[in-house]
């Protein structure tokens, strides 16, 4: 396999957007919504599960984490599985595995069932995460639309994330806990019937062969690296099992890489990863997601134990920070348009730093008001960040891999956010305050390291930042 970049040619004048093209942002944005949902809202019924089936601390972890588990581990393969038979097939497959989950979620007579059916969910959820990206990216091909349609994508599911909460309390409070996984049937629905019906003929690569061997080192690297982070949080980073989990990772790593060297028709290209345009991206999103889902965690305990807020009005208290994330998503299209992808990503990177330190001084006497700008800048900043950044590593490879590159930074982004629960959550566990402002200067330190990896685009080729006013080159993969 070879890498070579193609020169850039002058686009045609692009044609006006379609219902077509609507209908498929909006199935998109709702096929991944509905699973960035499922990451929190489940968090808020953890206590009425276990009221209802009794179980323990351990079991009722695993209801959460199952599902983050497998989303995490099948992530990349689901993306290549795209890449090979159509990303609009395997997302509509994803839609309909997702949604008997749900329902199977809902009718769980006891926990085991619970749980077996959230592995199942986060695998519907690694088809549509990996999948609906994709599907966007090859129907809009226009770069300013495109940067456009992201924006509105990340929109809808950043809101869902941070929604979760709120949503998960006001369906238990009327409804019971089983409503919260009813309700991803209509939501579900409506995006598969507007992908299968209006979204562009899959662009399927069938002289691909399947990397089996790639694909399940993968699958065993990222599900030992999520179990062991899972299990990090209430054994700790020193315990037998997590140690052994992160070392079966880091071996699984090392032979996926190992054999996506020396295959003609790899899991994951590596040559992606030898243009900083789409390796530096990568990156930044697996640190962003540290900082970010690990404080958010933080938050969620901060207004719970240390306020005493309930869980819907711990939810109601991430408001703000929603409205400053979907605000960041829809400028974050113009912005980019007028200073670039890298300077936007470090301007969302200068705000996130900005919010952590004007949480430094916090403690038990500060009320929530006192931290609102700084929730605001922290969700302003990942809001405003997130579509260049996904923008970048999709414009490096051809619409034919876009499976492929949107796996890999959707896969690093989950692992970022695993680590990060667990690493910010273990700063914490005794002492609160004191481990949120460890946990904080450490979000800062990680945020500038980021922030340094981003600008080591500006010196790949000795010239100005890229993406104001021109545009990147694509890697072309010849297998």
């Amino acid at each position: 396999m070879t890498a070579c970049d193609t020169t850039t040619r002058t686009p045609a004048p692009p044609a006006r957007e379609g219902w077509p093209q609507v209908a498929t942002l909006i199935g998109t944005s709702l096929g991944f919504g509905v699973i960035q949902l499922d990451v929190t809202v489940v968090n808020v019924a953890v206590k009425q599960i276990g009221a209802a089936f009794g179980g323990g601390i351990t079991e009722l972890q695993w209801v959460v984490s199952a599902y983050t588990l497998m989303f995490a581990a099948l992530i990349l393969a689901a993306g290549a599985l795209g890449d090979r038979f159509g990303a609009k097939r395997v997302l509509c497959a994803g839609f309909v595995v997702f949604l008997a989950a749900s329902v199977a979620c809902g009718l769980a007579p006891g926990i085991v069932a619970l749980i077996a059916a959230r592995a199942v969910q986060g695998a519907g959820a690694a088809l549509l995460g990996s999948c609906s990206l994709a599907l966007l990216n090859q129907t809009f091909t226009e770069p300013r639309r495109r940067a456009r349609a992201i924006g509105l994508w990340a929109a809808g599911a950043s809101s869902a994330l941070s929604g979760g909460p709120v949503v998960g309390g006001l369906l238990i409070a009327a409804f019971g806990w089983r409503s919260i996984f009813f309700i991803n049937v209509p939501i579900g629905l409506t995006g598969l019937w507007l992908v299968w019906r209006h979204a562009p003929r899959p662009l399927p690569a069938p002289g691909r062969r399947a990397d089996l061997a790639g694909a399940v080192m993968a699958v065993v690297a990222l599900a030992a690296f999520a179990a062991a982070v899972v299990e990090a949080g209430p054994r700790g980073f020193t315990s037998p099992w997590v140690l052994a989990g992160l070392a079966a990772a880091v071996l699984a790593a090392a032979a996926f890489i190992a054999i996506q060297a020396r295959t003609t028709h790899p899991t994951l290209p590596l040559a992606l990863f030898r243009t900083r345009e789409f390796s530096a991206p990568v990156i930044t999103g697996f640190l962003v997601n540290v900082c970010f889902y690990g404080l958010i965690f933080l938050f969620s305990l901060l207004f719970q134990d240390q306020h005493g807020m309930s869980a819907l009005h711990a939810g109601l208290a991430f408001l703000p920070m929603t409205a400053a994330i979907l605000a960041g998503n829809l400028l974050s299209g113009r912005v980019t348009a007028a200073a670039g992808p890298p300077r936007t990503i470090l301007a969302g990177l200068s705000a996130m730093a900005a919010g952590c330190a004007g949480l430094l001084w916090i403690g038990p006497a500060t009320g929530y008001p006192a931290m609102l700008a700084q929730q605001v800048l922290l969700g302003g900043g990942i809001g405003l960040l997130v579509p260049p950044m996904t923008g970048l590593v999709l414009g490096t490879a051809e619409r034919s891999r876009s499976g492929v590159a949107s796996g890999a930074l959707t896969a690093f982004r989950q692992a970022g956010s695993l680590l990060g629960v667990a690493l910010l959550g273990s700063l914490a566990a005794t002492r609160f305050y004191p481990g949120l402002h460890t946990a904080l200067w450490v979000s800062i330190a990680i945020l500038a390291v980021s922030a340094a990896v981003l600008m080591s685009l500006s010196h790949d080729r000795g010239d100005a930042l890229p993406g104001a006013g021109r545009r990147h080159g694509q890697i072309t993969l010849i297998a």
